[in-house]
């Protein structure tokens, strides 16, 4: 059986390329309702989108008995409320990143999970890109070797009005600045290819905008199979790049620069010797593409959930980001070295200050 998921998409921002990505589905799923706050500019993408119902409120989506997935593109300062009301209304869950701010809500969220009988997907729709893909297949197939040492560079570029959106430049609504909104991906890429980080040593820092959060950072990581890694940030970059070199002892994989989507091709793949080049020019002939980006993650969703194995993305996964966001922050805070996993202590509760919503991240 290859039942069409019925789907509503909350948050009309991102949740317009949720919409498409759905769209481009069309066998797998129908979008019933798109809602947001701004009841004007959901009407307005409901039309463009040819989405029969639209609505302001969440509650109303729980009610409708015909929805199967309720898609969360909203502000990350709710979604731990709102995954718990859609888990708890007997609907299938899907949310954008960064899922949450602790890893005790995260671990709630299991527990909810399991209660409600429904998955809870996070977003990371970069893994499905063709040429991280390729340098996947190229680690299990045993090609790679060992990993050395894996280099993350994220310059990006924004503006005082990126931060004009009222839910921006919040602790509270947004949950933190590049590290928490925009090097996730990149790290979750680094930790879907090589595995959990062990050691966790960062610097943040605010200097590109007059803002709370961080805007700029640069971390060290040992990670769990003994290779090095490192990672720069900025939101101050007037050439816009994301870029993954990654060492292994057979091959040096290096992505695309494109901001947005690296994880897609073209990668370069260079064997340390012709015998080697050779194997990986082998094994890559047998790759097999499929859909990429949130297009890629929805449809292995719909089939985990017709075939009863596990979604694409788990809320183990999201834990593991978590993880490592809070240990960035408590590194910087503290000028100090973080070994992982982390323990329940004060941490376990979140990275946010708990003296309101000022301060920067080193504050």
């Amino acid at each position: 059986m290859n039942a069409k998921l019925r789907v509503a998409v909350v948050g009309c921002g991102i949740g317009r390329q949720h919409i498409a990505a759905y769209r481009n589905l069309p066998d797998h799923y129908d979008v019933l309702a798109v809602c947001d706050v701004n009841v004007d500019k959901a009407r307005a993408v409901a039309r463009d989108a040819g989405v029969p119902r639209v609505s302001a409120d969440l509650s109303e989506l729980c009610a409708m008995s015909d929805l199967d997935v309720i898609d969360l593109c909203t502000p990350p300062g709710f979604h731990f409320a709102q995954i718990l009301q859609v888990l708890a209304a007997g609907k299938h869950c899907i949310c954008e990143k960064p899922l949450v701010g602790s890893l005790r809500e995260v671990d709630e969220l299991m527990v909810a999970e399991a209660r409600a009988g429904k998955r809870m997907m996070p977003i990371f729709q970069y893994r499905f890109g063709h040429g991280l893909q390729k340098l996947k297949l190229l680690i299990d197939k045993g090609v790679a070797g060992r990993a050395y040492v894996s280099n993350i560079d994220l310059a990006w570029r924004r503006r005082a009005e990126y931060y004009a959106v009222p839910w921006r430049n919040s602790w509270e609504t947004e949950l933190g600045g590049t590290l928490t909104g925009h090097a996730i991906h990149a790290l979750d890429m680094l930790m879907y290819a090589i595995g959990p980080v062990k050691n966790v040593f960062a610097r943040a820092k605010t200097l590109v905008n007059p803002i709370r959060l961080e805007d700029c950072a640069a971390v060290s990581l040992e990670m769990a199979d003994g290779s090095l890694a490192t990672m720069s940030v900025t939101l101050g970059s007037a050439v816009e790049i994301t870029r993954h070199r990654l060492c292994f002892s057979n091959l040096v994989a290096e992505s695309n620069t494109r901001p947005y989507t690296n994880s897609h091709d073209p990668w370069t793949f260079t064997g340390d010797t012709p015998e080697l080049q050779a194997l990986i020019d082998q094994t890559l002939a047998g790759f097999d593409p499929q859909p990429e980006r949130f297009e890629g993650q929805f449809l292995l969703f719909h089939k985990a959930l017709q075939q009863g194995g596990e979604p694409p993305v788990t809320l183990s996964d999201a834990r593991r980001a978590v993880e490592i966001l809070t240990a960035m922050y408590k590194s910087a805070r503290t000028n100090q070295d973080i070994s992982l996993p982390l323990p329940k202590d004060e941490w376990y509760n979140g990275w946010r200050p708990t003296t309101g919503d000022g301060g920067t991240v080193a504050g």
